[in-house]
Formats: structure tokens, C-alpha cells, sequence
């Protein structure tokens, strides 16, 4: 992917990408002391516009990040959601992107810390279609790798560092014959996938990890749970889920930014349901690609259009 001509958002300016330069010392490369956002784009060609997702949810996750690692983002929610629309119009996007905020440990320096440490904020986007196939079902292990558990790290931020456990896990599980990993939590029971939230059907009931079970709270996660209630009337549980709950499963099925909702065919080579997406998921997923690609007035205030000022 050839970013050189990208327009990225970089300490207050608008730059191209190959004019952002980070060091190599930079404190938040050397000792992972950084956070970050990933943010959906959705192209939607008969609308000629570009819908952003859940703009709000997304950055007020990253102040929360970013204060946990003694940051404080440069802007106000609402002036991070205005240069976010801004850059989605300079780079003149017709596809589907992904855009990562980022915010980081700037100093070049040799030394262990959070304090007495200058940040550096940036904003970069980049087309994408998906991180996960979702017409295509997943076949899912239990990783070997467990959880980082929040007396270690506090897994409810999204901090780069804190990623190198979901790149063992995710590393493992390909490299086994897998699509994907289960992580379980420090005292056995199931916490996330790789990059993912994870959500199990057991008697017409949605159940998925509460929060205590070191999961990153998801923004997709939370607007899959609003759905199901108030959209289809389903019981959505939050609870500690036990590794034999999986096989038991009637559906399983992943939710996130990148990922979107995908469909688990086979954990541990045991399969779910009958191999196929199931009926629980199938319309959750369904409902919730028409509520980003703005079809779906009742949820049209988790939506931010890119090109409407423009049209005025």
C-alpha cells in the first residue's frame, strides 16, 4: 500500500504521509507507550457520501487511554470529530477506510517511564474493506497465550504495547491452521480474540464477556448489544463465559471496528451450530451493515457524513 501522497493529520498540521517522520528512538516505538483508535469509513456510492462510525464513542475510548498512560489529547472531542471529517475530505476517499488516531510517548531518549514524557498526536487513514472475511465462517482455537490481566496492564485501554499478546495469539492460531484465537483470562475463562469482541447463542440468548474478564469494551460491541434489545428484543448477558460454554454454543460470532461481525463455522475443530452463520447473528449482522451505510434512520446519530457540508 503506497501511502506517500496521503493526507494524515500530524502535531496540528495537515502533512502528507511521507512528510511525518518519527524517530527511531521515539519512546512509544522503543517501550510500546502509546494508544490508538481504529474508526470505520463506509463509501456508500448512491448517497455519494462517506459515513463515519461512531466518532464520539471512539475518541472519548482514547481519552480514557491516553489519561490511563498520563497523556491528554491535544483537542476537544468535538475538534478531534471536525479534523476527522476534515482529513476524510481532504484525501477526497469513494471506499471504504479505516482511520487510526494515535497518540504516543514522543521523547528520543533511553529510559523506562510515563512522567516528564512530551506526547505526539496523529491522525492516518487508509482505504479498507475488511479485516475479517464475513462471508466466510472462521475457524477458531483457544490460544495458548492468556490475556493480559489488568494487574499487569490495563487491558481496557487500547495501548500498542499491549498488542504483542494479540499477535502471539493471532500468530499461533494461522500458523496451527487456524483464521483466529480465543484468548482466556488469567483464571480460565473466555476473554477476546485477537482483535475482536466475542459473543456466544445459547437458547436465544446472546451472552458475551463482562468486563471484569479484561476485554477491551468495544464500540462495535456495545452497538451490537444496543440492537439486539432494542431492535429484536434479545436478552444480552454479561458474564464470566467457560471455555466448555464454546463447544456448547448454538452461534459464535466475532464483533469489532476491523472486523465488523464474522461468523465462528469451528472452535478447537469442534464445529458450531450446523457450520453456518447462525440465525442470531445473520440478522444482527445484516441490521448492522444497514445502519452504517446510513439506511437505518433510528441509529443515523451514530453516523457522521464526510461530504454533506459540501453539498449545502
Amino acid at each position: 500500500m503506497d501511502l506517500s501522497s496521503t493526507t494524515v493529520y500530524s502535531n496540528g498540521r495537515f502533512c502528507r504521509y511521507d512528510e511525518a517522520k518519527v524517530g527511531l528512538l521515539t519512546h512509544g516505538l522503543q517501550y510500546g507507550t502509546g494508544c490508538f483508535e481504529g474508526i470505520r469509513g463506509y463509501w456508500v456510492p448512491e448517497d455519494r457520501e462517506l459515513y463515519l462510525v461512531l466518532l464520539r464513542e471512539h475518541y472519548e475510548r482514547l481519552r480514557t487511554s491516553a489519561k490511563i498512560l498520563m497523556m491528554e489529547l491535544p483537542h476537544t472531542t468535538g475538534e478531534l470529530i471536525d479534523i476527522t471529517l476534515d482529513l476524510a475530505e481532504r484525501n477526497h476517499f469513494e471506499t471504504d477506510i479505516y482511520i487510526r488516531p494515535c497518540i504516543f510517548k514522543a521523547a528520543e531518549d533511553i529510559g523506562v517511564r510515563l512522567h516528564n514524557v512530551p506526547d505526539s498526536f496523529a491522525m492516518i487513514p487508509v482505504p479498507f474493506k475488511s479485516y475479517l472475511d464475513p462471508a466466510r465462517g472462521l475457524a477458531v482455537c483457544i490460544s495458548s497465550w492468556r490475556r493480559a490481566d489488568d494487574t499487569m496492564a490495563p487491558p481496557r485501554a487500547k495501548i500498542t504495547g499491549l498488542y504483542v499478546n494479540s499477535a502471539l495469539a493471532k500468530s499461533e492460531a494461522v500458523g496451527n491452521g487456524y483464521d483466529e484465537a480465543i484468548l482466556l483470562s488469567h483464571d480460565g475463562h473466555v476473554a477476546e480474540g485477537s482483535a475482536e469482541n466475542v459473543f456466544i447463542v445459547r437458547d436465544g440468548k446472546l451472552y458475551t464477556p463482562d468486563p471484569s474478564q479484561n476485554v477491551l469494551e468495544g464500540c462495535t460491541r456495545r452497538a451490537i448489544m444496543t440492537i439486539a434489545r432494542d431492535v429484536f428484543g434479545i436478552e444480552v448477558v454479561e458474564r464470566a463465559i467457560d471455555r466448555g460454554e464454546l463447544y456448547a454454543a448454538e452461534e459464535i460470532f466475532f464483533t469489532g471496528t476491523a472486523a465488523g461481525i464474522a461468523h465462528v463455522t469451528s472452535i478447537d475443530r469442534r464445529t458450531v451450530g450446523d457450520g453456518t452463520i447462525g440465525p442470531i447473528g445473520k440478522k444482527l449482522g445484516e441490521y448492522y451493515l444497514r445502519v452504517v451505510n446510513g439506511r437505518e434512520p433510528a441509529y443515523a446519530q451514530w453516523l457522521s457524513p464526510t461530504y454533506a457540508k459540501a453539498r449545502i
